[in-house]
């Protein structure tokens, strides 16, 4: 048979072997030393000599004695089938000390599950108090936005204030707003062709006399033909309308003539501050013949250098025929009388400033 011993774990130290050990084999291991199952006591074998008696501590509950009972046949019931509680088991558990702990192999029973008590959810900010306070917001941001609402509705009525006190000077300011429609309908009713002899050119009024009579420019090479013929009778028109001119004066040298008719006619006005490159003009005249012709453009360049005086370069396309109308800026004054073209060029016309034309001839204005 087989001897049993308990289980070893697989590091081979089991402390509860040692402390069997301890107490098990005082002198050498019962578990590997059987000699003493195979030196069998002389009661145990057949033999003539008188068996000794074994150690009476562990021979009645030593089961080796009866180990082949059940070989041999006998009219007893065999051992094996009537169970006998195993004397070495008893024995072995009767002398095994009692260890504290429970052997590794056994499953210590789990403790029951308490849930303990459920922890306190934690406060956050109170609604109640959030919503006061964006409500508290909306207030201050409304009355501040009413404040700067009637702060701008009383700005907005000062400068209302303050525009219309000034509207007055606002006319005053060169080119504060170009209207071509505007200046072209207040300075064509002004403005005329003139025929004079085979050429045709253009004429405006610029004053009167003391005595009713309307004066009026153009360019001296306009009537230089009848002119030099000594003839001094022109013919201005307007459509079917047509009225007779004289010419009372000339400047050869500066191109400038001066007609004048006693048909009263709308003087244009005239500007003498200095003008500037890149202010919007008109030319009005008859270009080819066809009065009534508007062109728009801006001043180019001042031109003082110019062999015939200081001269003003502006873009607004003209052609024959313009000879002598006028240049007329975004206030509907004239600030120049258009008198030539770049030839085998395109926006290039010159003009004489109309305070050089006032002066030298003397009749802009009443006199």
């Amino acid at each position: 048979m087989t001897s049993f011993e308990p289980f070893t774990p697989a590091s081979g130290d089991d402390p509860r072997r040692r402390r069997e050990e301890s107490w098990a084999r005082p002198n050498d291991d019962w578990r590997t030393d059987l000699s003493w199952e195979q030196q069998q006591p002389s009661w145990a074998q057949p033999s003539q000599q008188q068996p000794q008696q074994p150690q009476q501590h562990w021979a009645p509950q030593d089961p080796w004695s009866q180990q082949d009972s059940w070989t041999q046949p006998s009219q007893q019931q065999p051992q094996y089938a009537q169970p006998q509680p195993d004397p070495w088991a008893q024995y072995q558990q009767a002398q095994q000390p009692q260890h504290p702990q429970q052997p590794q192999w056994s499953t210590a029973p789990e403790p029951a599950y308490a849930p303990g008590p459920a922890p306190r959810a934690r406060r956050g900010f109170p609604v109640k108090t959030l919503g006061m306070v964006l409500v508290g917001a909306l207030i201050v941001v409304s009355a501040w936005q009413a404040f700067r609402v009637e702060t701008l509705i009383k700005s907005s009525s000062d400068l209302t204030e303050a525009v219309a006190s000034g509207s007055a000077g606002l006319d005053q300011q060169p080119a504060a707003a170009f209207d071509p429609e505007g200046v072209s309908e207040a300075v064509l009713p002004s403005v005329f062709r003139v025929r004079a002899g085979d050429f045709t050119g253009t004429a405006f009024a610029v004053g009167t006399t003391n005595g009713g009579a309307t004066s009026l420019f153009t360019n001296y090479h306009v009537v230089e033909e009848v002119f030099e013929d000594g003839d001094r009778d022109v013919q201005l028109e307007r459509g079917d309308r047509q009225i007779a001119a004289t010419i009372v004066k000339v400047a050869p040298d500066r191109d400038l003539a001066l007609l004048r008719t006693s048909t009263e006619i709308e003087p244009l006005d005239v500007e003498f501050t200095a003008v500037k490159a890149g202010q919007p003009v008109l030319a009005v005249g008859a270009p080819l013949g066809l009065d009534d012709s508007v062109t728009s453009g801006v001043i180019s360049a001042l031109r003082d250098d110019d062999s015939a005086g200081p001269a003003i370069q502006f873009d607004a396309p003209i052609n024959p025929g313009n000879s002598g109308g006028p240049v007329v800026n975004a206030n509907k004054k004239v600030v120049g009388i258009a008198t030539a073209k770049a030839r085998d060029a395109e926006g290039i016309g010159l003009a004489i400033r109309i305070e050089l034309a006032c002066t030298e001839m003397g009749a802009c204005g009443e006199g």
